[in-house]
């Protein structure tokens, strides 16, 4: 394989596929069957989308650090993932609103346990040098999935006739295929380039300390999480500016289309021209375009929800670059895990202030604050970067 990338990220990247058809199936009518379907209001869609970001965040930390302590990350990997599949079906059958809260815990408790220990062994499966185009490769795989699936939900919709209901149970088909792939085809890997270990894991022990750059980059991403709020205020603000429910959805698979499309290529020059400062150019793309919804009319959204696929593009695999660069194999699972559970709980109390300040403010509000969080992120990490080098 080019640049680097092993069998192991396409594996995973397929895992990802899957995971993401069946996650993005439900991500787009999600908010619409909260407030149409069951009546709830917008604060408990920040409520659903902040408990569940909550819940990733706390099991991320214990996903990494367990597949640190293990000295294996597939059966944290595969957990997750049957976990996640396990939320599909009950999801169909919810009732009302807090019922969905539980489902979507349970959902994004498999998330947090997969994902920190899925990167690990992503950074383990190919050379440091390109980190960024592996988590680049994967992220569009991943991605790839995020367009599809919202289509799929479209068809079912328009062409079957299939409700809210019949979707959710729908997606439990692709969510069931992903945790087949990592069954069947997902190794275990030793850090590239290293020499067969004389035993088959190592023993469990204390682990390398987490170091102050991490800490840093940590802080900075921090500011920026506290105004990263849940992606259902972006398709609320779309359907509250008018667009019918399926133009929410292909306007939300825009997003996704672009995102795929850029992420391999932005993987690949990031690791030449510097991780972060690609991870602080899209945070000044997130502020230009969360600037634009709180501004725009309908006619507007469609750029927007492009490039708001040009900042997940610029960050999501960048991002993963940086923390496996701050750490070492030894840690590299919790490194991902602390990182991911603080950003995750800041998102949790992004989620829940944005819906606040939607209802008490104005639907504007949510996009004024993320955008004013990213400006300053984004500045940091410049600064950061340029006494780094």
């Amino acid at each position: 394989m080019t640049d680097g990338t092993r069998r192991n990220v396409v594996w995973l990247g397929t895992v990802s596929f899957f995971a993401d058809v069946a996650g993005e199936m439900i991500a787009p009518i999600l908010p619409l069957f909260l407030t149409v379907t069951l009546g709830a209001p917008a604060t408990a869609v920040g409520l659903v989308d902040g408990s569940a970001e909550l819940a990733a965040s706390a099991f991320r930390a214990v996903g990494g650090w367990w597949s640190d302590r293990a000295g294996r990350r597939k059966p944290t990997v595969l957990l997750g993932y049957s976990l996640s599949a396990l939320a599909k079906p009950l999801l169909a059958l919810a009732g009302t609103w807090p019922l969905v809260v539980f489902v979507r815990v349970l959902d994004r408790t498999g998330k947090g346990l997969r994902g920190t220990a899925r990167d690990a062994l992503i950074a383990s499966s190919v050379e440091k040098e390109h980190w960024a185009g592996a988590f680049g490769l994967h992220r569009a795989m991943d991605t790839a999935g995020a367009v599809l699936g919202p289509l799929l939900a479209l068809w079912l919709m328009e062409g079957w006739g299939l409700g809210h209901r019949g979707i959710f149970a729908v997606a439990t088909v692709p969510a069931l295929a992903s945790v087949a792939v990592v069954v069947l085809f997902v190794r275990e890997a030793r850090p590239a380039g290293a020499a067969p270990a004389p035993v088959p894991a190592p023993a469990p022990g204390p682990r390398p300390a987490l170091t102050r750059s991490f800490w840093s980059f940590l802080a900075i991403y921090g500011v920026f999480a506290l105004g990263n709020s849940s992606d259902s205020f972006l398709l609320l603000k779309a359907r509250q500016s008018g667009l019918a429910e399926s133009l929410v959805i292909l306007a939300y698979v825009l997003y996704n289309l672009v995102n795929a499309s850029l992420a391999p290529w932005v993987g690949r020059r990031a690791d030449r021209l510097g991780r972060r400062r690609t991870v602080a150019a899209g945070f000044a793309v997130y502020a230009l375009c969360y600037l634009g919804f709180a501004l725009s009319g309908p006619s507007g959204l469609w750029p927007l929800f492009a490039l708001y696929g040009l900042h997940a593009a610029l960050v999501e695999g960048s991002l993963r670059a940086v923390v496996s660069q701050f750490s070492e194999e030894g840690n590299r699972g919790t490194a991902h895990g602390v990182f991911q559970a603080v950003a995750g709980a800041l998102g949790f109390s992004a989620s829940v202030l944005a819906g606040e300040l939607w209802v008490r403010v104005s639907p504007a509000a949510p996009f004024w604050l993320g955008a004013a969080c990213a400006v300053l992120s984004s500045a940091a990490l410049f600064v950061f970067s340029r006494s780094r080098a």
